[in-house]
Order: structure tokens, then sequence, then C-alpha cells
């Protein structure tokens, strides 16, 4: 059975299982080529054409979804705003290990589909994204404050220092800074908060990605030098084996010690 390509006027035998996987993984797939695919009774080349389209509606899923975490950012450029910065958090909740904050601007054409909440993504995802962020990003600035300072003045207000100094590294400075959850008083240019920001905006889950991928790698570095605690797994949370181990051998230098967990286990 021969098939007859209009695109270059010749015919051509039936395409191997193989060749239509190359050009499937190449994307060079055209309307007429799938037309004449799924006319084919080859169970294999069905198969095919199952995973293709299940792939396409899935990028179609992540396209649609960016677009739609694009909305406060393309709200902040109609009126008149040129550089808009994303800022988010991790660590404020575990018991080891420092708060770390991120602030980025990226540019308006700026597109990484499936970026979202770095919890809701894979680490091999996290890492990639981390990278690329970083390369295209216009500016962006990483806070690190450590478990010392957030004994001194509580979680919360180590959280917006962090938050603040993240910001304060931005160059060109923003015009306009999107927070994820956390209201910061007192910046010198306009700002929202959005509860569960990381999911509504690509700014912040840009920020977002920075500051865990920063923090889960300062956690591993812990985790050489204390392997007791399994930081590498639980990067500094409360989980089961943690809290035995500081039952059983006490605190590191890099523990929080007026978390209560903590603070108990010190007696």
């Amino acid at each position: 059975m021969n098939r007859y390509n209009r695109e270059n006027g010749d015919k051509m035998e039936k395409q191997s299982i193989a060749t239509i996987k190359q050009r499937i993984k190449n994307n060079e797939l055209t309307d007429e080529m799938m037309l004449e695919l799924k006319m084919d009774e080859r169970k294999g080349v069905q198969q095919l054409l199952i995973s293709y389209e299940k792939q396409k509606a899935k990028e179609k899923q992540l396209a649609d979804q960016f677009v739609e975490m694009s909305c406060y950012e393309q709200v902040a450029y109609s009126r008149g705003c040129q550089y808009i910065a994303g800022v988010d958090e991790a660590g404020r909740g575990p018991l080891a290990g420092p708060v770390v904050a991120a602030a980025v601007i990226l540019p308006a054409d700026f597109k990484l589909y499936g970026l979202n909440d770095s919890k809701q993504l894979n680490q091999a995802t996290r890492d990639r994204f981390f990278t690329k962020i970083k390369e295209q990003a216009i500016s962006y600035g990483i806070a690190i404050i450590d478990n010392r300072t957030i004994d001194e003045m509580n979680i919360f207000e180590a959280t917006k220092l962090a938050m603040r100094q993240a910001i304060n590294q931005l160059q060109p400075s923003p015009d306009y800074v999107l927070i994820d959850a956390v209201e910061l008083k007192g910046l010198p240019y306009s700002s929202e908060s959005l509860i569960k920001g990381d999911a509504k905006s690509i700014s912040i889950a840009a920020a977002s990605v920075l500051a865990k991928v920063t923090r889960d790698n300062l956690m591993k570095e812990m985790h050489e030098e204390y392997p007791d605690y399994d930081f590498i797994s639980n990067m500094g949370y409360g989980t089961k084996h943690h809290l035995e181990k500081l039952r059983e051998i006490g605190t590191t230098p890099y523990h929080r010690r007026s978390f209560a967990p903590v603070r108990n286990s010190i007696g």
C-alpha cells in the first residue's frame, strides 16, 4: 500500500514504526501525516498515536496553565510596569537549617511550561528549572538567614528579613513586587501579597524554585556533616526519625532551639 506525500510529490512506502517514532520525537508530524497514520491499521502505529495525542494534550494543559499563572504579571505590564519581581521563601517550618528567600525578575517573553509551586515538582525538574530560571532571568537574588538569627528574632521576622534582602539584590530594581503570602510593609515599590502565590504567579513560582533548591542543597551539605539526622531526606523537618535522633543524641549547631520540639529535647 502506497501513500502520496503532497509536500514533496513523491510516493512513499509505508513508513516503518521506528521512522514514525523518530518523526514524533522530532515533532515532524503534519496534520496530513496524522490523518494518514490514523488510517494505518498496524497496532504499533495506533499505540504511538495514542501516546502522541496524550503528550500533545499534556503540553496544551501546561501551556494553558502557564498563561493562567501569567495573569498577575500581564495586569502589571498593562499598567506600565516593566520589572515585575516574584518573591518566595523555603524553610519556615523545619526544625533545623536556614530560611531561604528568593526574588526574581523574569523577562516579558519568558516561557517555561510546567513551572509551578516548587513543592509540586520532583527534584530532577526543580534542578533543571533552577538552572533555566537563573539563565533567563533579568535579575535574581537569594538570601539565607541562619538558625541562630531565626532564634533571635522568630521565624516570621526572619522570613521577612530574608525576603527584603533578596529583593534588595535585584538589579535593576523592580517596579512591582508579587509576594507569596507575606505582606512586606514599607517597600519603595508597589507590591501585592498573594495567598498560595507560588501556584498563581509564574514569577513567585520561579522564586520558589530558586529558594527551595538553594535550601535543599544546604541541607544536603549539613547531612554530610551530621548524617544521623538524615537531613538529606527530611530537609530539617520534624519527621519521626528526626525527632527520635533529637531525643537520643541531642541537637546540632544547625537546629532552631526556639522551636518547641528542639527546645524540649534539650530538656
